[in-house]
This record gives C-alpha cells, sequence and structure tokens, in this order.
C-alpha cells in the first residue's frame, strides 16, 4: 500500500505539479531543520575566525589590501572598456544593452546523489529569485535555479548531465554546446567538426543565444581536443572554471531589458529584490 501511494504521489508531482504548494509548504516548516543542520559547521568557522592569531590577521589584511589595490586597477581598465564598448555599440545602432546586478547567497547544502549535480542555496522566492535565474561564483557560471522555495532554491550545476549551455570560443566566436557529463570536472561539447577551429586553452564563454544566461561570462576551458581520421565530429573536453566542489558562496544574477527603468535597477527599502523579468526559456536539456 505503501509503495503504491508513493508511486502515485510521485506521477503525480512529475506529470500534473499538483504538489507544488504542498512541497512549498514543507520546505517552510523544514528550513530551520536545514539552519540547524548547517550550525555545527557555520559555528567551526565563525571560531576559527574570532580565535585566529594577531599576526595570522595581519597577514591577510595586507594581502587582502593588496589584491584590492589589483582589483581597482583592473576595476579601472574594465570601466574604460565598458565605456568605449557601448559607445561602439551607439555607433552601429546596436540594441544589445543590458544592465546586471546581484545577490549573494550561501550554499547550505549539497546533493549527495553521485548521478544528481546540484545544491541548495539560503535564498528563495521572498528574495525575488526565479527559475531559471543565472547562478555564478566569482570565478565563472555555477549553473541555474531549477526549484524555488520560500527560503531556499536548488541550483542546478553546469556539470550535470541534464544540463546544457550555449557557448562560444572568446578567441573566434565559434558557437557550440557545453554540456554536463555528470562529473564535477568536465564538460564536453558534442557535435563540433573534426575541421572545427578550437584548441586546447581556449576560453569558454556565454553566448547569450539561448535568452537565460547574459553573454560575456566565462564558462570553462578547453583541456583535450582529439580528432581521429575518418570520424565527423571532434571529442572536445572542458574543465568547468567555477570552483563546483569547494565554493560556499554563489551569486544570483538578474539581467535587465533595456526598456527597464532606474527604479528597477535598485531594490526597494527592505527588499533584496524586485521582481523577475518575463520567464525565460528551457535550457536544460539539449
Amino acid at each position: 500500500m505503501a509503495v503504491v501511494v508513493s508511486l502515485a504521489l510521485m506521477v503525480t508531482d512529475q506529470r500534473l505539479h499538483h504538489l507544488e504548494s504542498v512541497r512549498s509548504v514543507l520546505s517552510v516548516v523544514l528550513y530551520p531543520l536545514h539552519f540547524i543542520v548547517d550550525l555545527p559547521q557555520s559555528a567551526s568557522l565563525w571560531l576559527s575566525e574570532t580565535l585566529a592569531s594577531r599576526s595570522r590577521l595581519q597577514e591577510e589584511n595586507q594581502q587582502l589590501k593588496k589584491e584590492n589595490l589589483l582589483l581597482q586597477v583592473e576595476q579601472q581598465k574594465l570601466a574604460a572598456l565598458e565605456a568605449e564598448n557601448m559607445r561602439l555599440r551607439d555607433l552601429l545602432d546596436s540594441s544589445f544593452k543590458i544592465g546586471d546586478r546581484i545577490l549573494i547567497a550561501e550554499l547550505i547544502a549539497v546533493d549527495l546523489d553521485p548521478y544528481r549535480q546540484q545544491v541548495v542555496i539560503n535564498k528563495g522566492s521572498s528574495s525575488g529569485v526565479y527559475e531559471g535565474q543565472p547562478v555564478l561564483d566569482a570565478n565563472a557560471v555555477m549553473g541555474q535555479v531549477t526549484h524555488i522555495n520560500r527560503f531556499t532554491a536548488t541550483v542546478l550545476l553546469i556539470s550535470d548531465a541534464r544540463h546544457a549551455l550555449p557557448v562560444q570560443v572568446n578567441r573566434n566566436g565559434l558557437r557550440t554546446l557545453a554540456v554536463g557529463t555528470g562529473r564535477i570536472n568536465e564538460l564536453e561539447l558534442p557535435h563540433l567538426p573534426n575541421n572545427a577551429d578550437i584548441e586546447e586553452g581556449d576560453l569558454l564563454v556565454t553566448s547569450g543565444l539561448g535568452g537565460r544566461f547574459p553573454p560575456g561570462y566565462p564558462v570553462a576551458e578547453v583541456i583535450s581536443v582529439s580528432r581521429e581520421p575518418g570520424q565527423p565530429f571532434a571529442r572536445v573536453d572542458a574543465r568547468p572554471m567555477a570552483h563546483l566542489e569547494r565554493t560556499r558562496e554563489a551569486m544570483l544574477v538578474w539581467t535587465l531589458q533595456p526598456l527597464e527603468t532606474l527604479e528597477n535597477l535598485t531594490p526597494s527599502a527592505g527588499a533584496e529584490t524586485t521582481e523577475p523579468h518575463p520567464e525565460p526559456t528551457q535550457e536544460q536539456q539539449p
């Protein structure tokens, strides 16, 4: 009886989506449990930071000052390049103008299923998170939001075998798909012809063609290109540039439409985000 009821509930949830409200209510009820489970690690991190020696803190402070100075210099160059890019687009009468804003989230759970590469973050619909929203870490694209609760959200990583992301080679603009392999440190670029202009070390960035991920964000680096005579396609593997296996923080990105007003660029008082733009297209399945 229990097996029959379980199968009926799974089919109902998968096909008809009638249990979304029940799942949302349960996620709110179980949120304190997530917090309690994560409490030991959070407490240990807090204690280690609190009990750090003075010399160690001074060294870290000096290192952070140096890194901050370098980042400020790089930011100045990026600001100049962005301004030049906008001027060139204006000259070309291009309508491709986007503005991005972000929200910092923390990972609170990791799916231990070896066949699923997904994590849970501590931001949900109460923070304006929407399904399909791009998620990045400090280095590159991590994945996208696939399920939302009130206070949490599930993020499907780009390494998951169900995920496919439109990318292009930064060197020459060659477009292709980066498909997850189920391994945390490897992506596959299928259906590239043997004579395709791609080589080891090429940087892959988002192309923006799927309508979900904004263009220009780094995704992966090509690590191997194998061309066999007589085969129509080359075997190309890439390594994600995001630290999928060890990152603790993630950035949720909102891509704003050109006609959105300045009020939509900043959250209202007391709120972290504004309402998301219209529902994006599906991009999880190649």
